[in-house]
């Protein structure tokens, strides 16, 4: 099934527009922040829903293209079960190869707005370890909730990913997975809030190897890691 933007009611447009110059915007961001080479790398958001007859729709990175061409017209968009929306000047890009598992997440994470994947060094490292991060940072119960958990090896093309992160995190804090042998996956409600995550799992993977080499970190008992996460999460900032 194909679905052609114009054809669309204009509610749907206009999200989808809003939607696609947010996700170029948040690309800006994995670069800037060292998380990705050359293409390597995507941001994807859930087109906030508008009308209930249109299917759910994602906005994604083009596969391949690099970031300095990237632009809210060539970002693709999706539906949740893989249908690419035609649409001007993004109608000859391919959507990224990692869409069916943002589609996954989307489809059985209804909370989740946004999902970003990276080959970050520090977090990818881990990643290749099979190893979650421990909680030995107060930044990790403020923002992870706990450690930050591996999931299982998986390979590109189908929603194998997507199943993959859905089944690790379910009743899981972390907005972040590592993926074994491949790199982390990070979700949040929007697509800012999931670059957010990404930008803080690969801060504290480099700290927690780093500490490693100068000996064994030092747990934070469970209790206080509540403690953390609640402040954080619900009177930290401004409201």
């Amino acid at each position: 099934m194909t679905l052609v933007l114009s054809e669309l009611p204009p509610s749907t447009q206009e999200a989808v527009a809003a939607t696609r110059e947010r996700v170029a915007a948040l690309h800006a961001e994995l670069p800037r922040n060292g998380l990705v080479v050359w293409t390597a790398g995507n941001v994807s958001e859930r087109v906030p829903a508008t009308v209930s007859e249109v299917p759910g729709l994602l906005v994604i990175k083009p596969s391949g293209v690099s970031y300095d061409e990237l632009s809210a017209e060539t970002m693709v968009v999706c539906t949740l079960d893989g249908a690419k929306i035609v649409d001007g000047t993004a109608d000859e890009l391919t959507p990224s190869s990692d869409t069916a598992a943002h589609a996954y997440v989307y489809a059985h994470l209804q909370e989740v707005g946004g999902v970003v994947h990276t080959h970050s060094t520090y977090a990818t490292a881990w990643a290749a370890r099979g190893e979650e991060i421990p909680c030995v940072l107060t930044m990790m119960g403020d923002e992870f909730g706990g450690p930050v958990p591996v999931g299982p090896f998986a390979i590109i093309g189908d929603d194998s990913i997507g199943r993959g992160i859905v089944e690790t995190l379910a009743g899981h804090r972390s907005p972040a997975v590592l993926m074994q042998n491949h790199g982390p996956f990070t979700i949040g409600r929007d697509g800012r809030a999931a670059v957010k995550a990404a930008v803080m799992v690969e801060e504290v993977a480099r700290t927690v190897h780093v500490s490693r080499q100068l000996g064994d970190p030092l747990p934070i008992e469970q209790r206080l890691v509540d403690s953390l996460y609640d402040r954080y999460q619900n009177v930290y900032g401004q409201r």
